[in-house]
């Protein structure tokens, strides 16, 4: 027998989300199997060169303050960084990094081949073994039978997956792999409801063919930061993406193709992410814009190779390359490669409980694009989740699930669980109702100390964000103590077009001020003198400025959180009986008995159930 007789979590698939489950479950104590059907391609940055960007750079860093790999990898392998949205808020500001494909993918092997208690195997599993609603192993499609405490499915794109260029069709899990066979058939047998979801990629362009001059050059920031709150590389030397606009005669010749579009012509009839069109789709829906934005984003630091970002299309090849050479700096466009879509089998998540675990069959756990995701970081951020909670189930402890007011990973998977999703879910930070508190540069407060009962944070990493705080909130203290008189602010505030001071009053008070910023305050004599004796990071002292400027509305957000976690805490009896609720709208005792929510709160989030539905709950659980 080439395996060890059993193991404790068999990983089934090496995306983003295969990745973080098997580093975590490993992390956290268990023998984990990797099976994935190339291990070349493990943590493949399938479609842009890119993680981070609005909502999603939140998750990246809580993922890192979990103990997961994603920001060290990105850190590491980054080519160019932006914080997005510096003009709001905080609680909007979002990092978003351009990643050397080629390394990332090296840098994430090499550092699972340096996690102690990762196997690898490379073959499909075709096949999952189960025993009286219990999965205790899988098949690979050689026939070899590997058995596991736990398996946890993470297939991406390549369940029955279909390949479409115009016309033209073929399987492939994406362009040069082959799809994955056996396991919707199977799992649909066993009772779970299947649905097919559609996603598409652009050209990739050789980019000494593009003439970057009659393009406008998208910079990194001058002072990027990072993602890991680990001692990861600063970024010292970037790349620059490359801006260009489509024209009237690119629609024109797009619409030439539309006909043989999969898109149009009824080929395709799954339904693709609302929020990352086809270009085809974007002329289609709004015909009244003259130009769309198109990017072109290099894929490394020394490849020739450029990611179009704008341009996703899964017209004819020669379609595609007339209208893109009929773009400014395009017009002597080389292909590597055409764009094209892919239509692949889902499972509508609804099936699934809070810790990603399967209703239908024990130890069985849904993470990534399987469960109706789109991108990288809401993928791995599942993966991480339902490695945590495989290895949590193994070793007979309490499940880890993150709250709505904790982390935009709550978020995520409480939407997927409690509303499903018909179409690609993305995260936004409109979808978290409690986002002044789930900010990005605040997720190790959130979460290291979670990460460290679990076993995945160090000791030492604990000790590091707890001392953060301590000077960052001593500080604050100082502040909120020592006053400024108006003869050494009124000058910095009539710059700013502000109403001068009247009286002496506590810094703190006035850096609250609209125009103002901590750093007006670093040249007063005792501000200066404290700084120099305490030497105060540049995330310290951001601390402070947001905890000021805030104050009000975190405070606010924090009393409606405490509201909510008590709903949270109100657990609903296993074996309630919704349908005997005559009281109920007939939706909501169908919806209810569907999904089995664990809490009323989750129950209130179900659409289609009401407050008066909430409130006949509530009065059956003689609340």
């Amino acid at each position: 027998m080439i395996f060890q007789s059993q193991y404790d979590v068999i990983v089934v698939g090496g995306g983003h989300a295969g990745a973080e489950a098997a580093a975590a479950a490993a992390n956290m104590g268990c023998q984990t199997l990797l099976v994935t059907m190339n291990l070349q391609s493990i943590a493949q940055m399938s479609c842009n060169p890119a993680m981070g960007g609005i909502a999603k750079g939140q998750i990246v860093r809580e993922i890192d303050a979990l103990g997961g790999y994603s920001g060290i990898i990105t850190d590491k392998t980054m080519i160019q960084f932006k914080m997005l949205n510096l003009s709001k808020g905080p609680a909007m500001w979002s990092p978003r990094a351009q990643s050397d494909r080629m390394r990332f993918a090296e840098e994430w092997r090499l550092a699972l081949e340096n996690t102690p208690n990762v196997d690898f195997y490379q073959d499909m599993v075709r096949n999952l073994i189960v025993e009286q609603n219990n999965v205790v192993g899988v098949v690979t499609n050689i026939g070899i039978p590997i058995r596991a405490k736990a398996v946890i499915l993470t297939n991406g794109t390549f369940l029955n997956g279909l390949i479409h260029i115009g016309e033209k069709q073929f399987g492939g899990g994406r362009m040069g792999e082959s799809a994955a066979f056996g396991l919707t058939e199977q799992l649909v047998e066993l009772g779970f409801v299947a649905g097919r979801m559609k996603t598409g990629t652009p050209p990739r362009i050789d980019g000494r063919s593009l003439d970057f001059s009659k393009m406008s050059e998208q910079a990194g920031d001058e002072n990027p930061r990072k993602f890991s709150y680990t001692d990861t590389p600063k970024l010292t030397k970037q790349r620059s993406c490359w801006i260009s606009y489509t024209n009237q005669e690119v629609h024109n010749l797009l619409k030439e193709g539309f006909d043989r579009s999969p898109m149009f012509n009824g080929t395709i009839q799954s339904i693709g992410p609302r929020y990352c069109p086809s270009i085809e789709d974007k002329i289609n829906r709004f015909a009244d814009k003259e130009r769309h934005q198109i990017f072109a984003e290099p894929e490394g630091w020394n490849t020739i190779e450029y990611y179009i970002n704008g341009f996703s299309t899964s017209l004819p090849e020669e379609v595609q390359a007339k209208a893109l050479r009929a773009i400014p700096g395009f017009e002597h466009a080389k292909f590597f490669r055409p764009g094209y879509a892919i239509e692949y089998d889902y499972f509508p998540p609804t099936q699934l409980k809070h810790t990603l675990e399967t209703k239908l069959i024990d130890n069985l756990f849904f993470a990534g694009q399987i469960n109706g995701t789109t991108g990288y970081e809401e993928a791995a951020s599942q993966g991480l989740m339902a490695g945590i909670n495989a290895a949590l189930k193994i070793q007979q402890r309490e499940p880890f699930v993150l709250q709505r007011n904790e982390a935009y990973i709550g978020v995520l998977i409480d939407d997927l669980i409690t509303k499903g999703t018909e179409e690609p879910y993305r995260m936004f930070t409109s979808r978290a109702e409690y986002r002044i508190l789930l900010r990005q540069d605040n997720a190790d407060e959130r979460l290291t100390r979670k990460s460290y009962e679990l076993g995945l944070a160090s000791k030492e990493r604990l000790r590091n964000m707890e001392e953060k705080y301590r000077r960052a909130n001593e500080f604050l203290t100082y502040i909120e103590n020592e006053s400024v008189t108006p003869e050494e602010i009124n000058t910095t505030i009539q710059e700013r077009e502000g109403n001068p001071l009247k009286q002496t009053n506590k810094i703190a008070t006035v850096v609250a001020r609209p125009e103002l910023k901590l750093k007006d305050f670093y040249n007063l004599p005792k501000v200066e003198q404290y700084l120099a004796e305490h030497d105060l990071t540049e995330e310290e002292l951001e601390q402070v400025e947001i905890q000021i400027k805030y104050k009000g509305y975190i405070k606010k957000e924090k009393n409606n959180a405490d509201k909510l976690t008590r709903l949270e805490n109100l657990k609903i009896p296993k074996d309630i009986d919704y349908l005997k609720m005559g009281s109920m709208t007939i939706e909501a005792r169908q919806k209810l008995s569907s999904i089995r929510p664990e809490t009323v709160a989750q129950a209130s989030r179900i659409s289609g159930v009401s407050p008066a539905d909430i409130s006949v709950l509530l009065i059956h659980m003689g609340r």
